[in-house]
């Protein structure tokens, strides 16, 4: 499984609708396409929510944004991420 970072913000109408059952319906709709949560954030400023996910590719992160913007009405940035440990494995020995 990939890491992905998710950015999400609000529409007009998706504000309306703001209820305590959304993060049930997100989640449902990220395991349909074969992720999972491992964290969540409401933010204040420039993003609504940040949202830690797994995925098994690029694929199923795509379709769970699009499926989440499509349900829900917030538009969702979906993002590949390395850990730090990772991504310094990959740049290798380098001072």
């Amino acid at each position: 499984m990939s890491t992905f970072i998710m950015i999400g913000n609000y529409s007009l109408e998706a504000m309306k609708e703001i209820s305590r059952g959304r993060t049930t319906k997100a989640t449902k709709i990220i395991q349909k396409c074969g992720g999972r949560i491992l964290s969540g954030y409401a933010t204040m400023g420039k993003t609504d929510l940040l949202v830690i996910t797994e995925f098994p590719s690029v694929e199923e992160a795509m379709k769970a944004s699009v499926n989440l913007t499509n349900a829900m009405g917030i538009s969702f940035s979906t993002m590949p991420a390395l850990s730090l440990e990772a991504f310094d494995k990959l740049v290798g020995n380098k001072s």
